[in-house]
């Protein structure tokens, strides 16, 4: 199982780790330190004793490398949060099938409906349903009934 964490921040806990084994610790209480497996350490000792720095060097991640680099998403987010009638949509509601449509446009990108949402978490975003409330409504003769007339109609409660 892969452990949490970027590459960097994980090469930083084999950097410390190594570094608190020159210092004199037993790999067991490294191990305790840093939250790690007692034969981790050992594995990450060997490889900086066999290869040194490289040994624990962060590796490159393995798959398909992203479509859009951190300058387009940075670049996306600053369309949404302009609004999707600043993009071009009929409401401020901004669904998967916008968002896709509005990468495709700006970047050139296709990306399927379903990995919006998936896009849109890395940038911090969440899903939220409107609230459905009519435009003629008036809050504060909301206030009034609720204070007036409810306690009024309201069923007493037996004693």
């Amino acid at each position: 199982m892969r452990p949490h964490g970027n590459p960097k921040e994980l090469e930083n806990r084999r950097q410390r780790a190594i570094d608190l084994l020159q210092e004199g610790y037993q790999p067991v209480y490294v191990a305790k330190m840093l939250g790690v497996d007692r034969r981790s350490v050992r594995r990450w000792k060997a490889a900086h004793l066999k290869k040194g720095q490289k040994g624990i060097q962060a590796k490159p991640a393995s798959g398909r490398p992203p479509k859009l680099d951190q300058n387009d998403l940075r670049k996306l987010e600053k369309v949404l949060i302009k609004g999707s009638s600043k993009a071009g949509f009929p409401t401020e509601l901004w669904t998967c099938p916008r968002v896709a449509q509005v990468v495709h446009s700006i970047f050139g990108v296709q990306y399927h409906v379903d990995h919006i949402g998936k896009l849109l978490h890395a940038l911090g975003w969440s899903p939220q349903k409107p609230e459905r409330r009519a435009v003629e409504r008036n809050e504060e003769t909301i206030k009034q009934w609720i204070k007036l007339d409810w306690p009024r109609i309201k069923k007493k409660q037996p004693a």
